[in-house]
């Protein structure tokens, strides 16, 4: 088993298709061990995607991830990284398969519906940044 972060963006949870996307999560075999809706603050996002901080993108990211409320989740299942990643589809719906969430789901690269770690480290560091070790529920 392995756990992975997942976010349900802002634009998804405006448009009312939290629920579907969760669905689908669920029907892929996904365990929600940890889940909570949040209004990211300027700060958190910040912290969270510091990885992108040097990037041209970063203000209009932080700017997005803080217009509205999103959900957080960790996500447990075999393979969940990679599987999870599969689901969401490409950043770009427009470039994304059939049947991921977001070629379903996103209207643009920017306003995407979904995120996911996209790999053990990166998981490692954004599941602990929103959920301590007594919200996420035992195997």
């Amino acid at each position: 088993m392995q756990r992975t972060f997942a976010i349900i963006k802002p634009d998804a949870v405006a448009k009312g298709v939290a629920g579907r996307i969760l669905s689908k999560i669920e029907e892929n075999g996904f365990k929600v061990v940890a889940m909570k809706m949040m209004h990211m603050t300027d700060a958190q996002a910040r912290g969270f995607y510091q990885v992108h901080r040097e990037r041209p993108f970063f203000g209009s990211l932080v700017a997005f991830m803080t217009q509205g409320p999103s959900i957080v989740m960790a996500l447990e299942g075999d393979n969940a990284i990679a599987r999870w990643r599969e689901l969401m589809g490409a950043t770009d719906p427009a470039k994304a398969a059939a049947g991921t969430i977001r070629k379903e789901f996103a209207s643009s690269i920017e306003a995407n519906a979904v995120h996911g770690s996209d790999a053990p480290d990166t998981a490692a560091f954004e599941i602990p940044y929103f959920f301590s070790a007594l919200e996420i529920t035992a195997r």
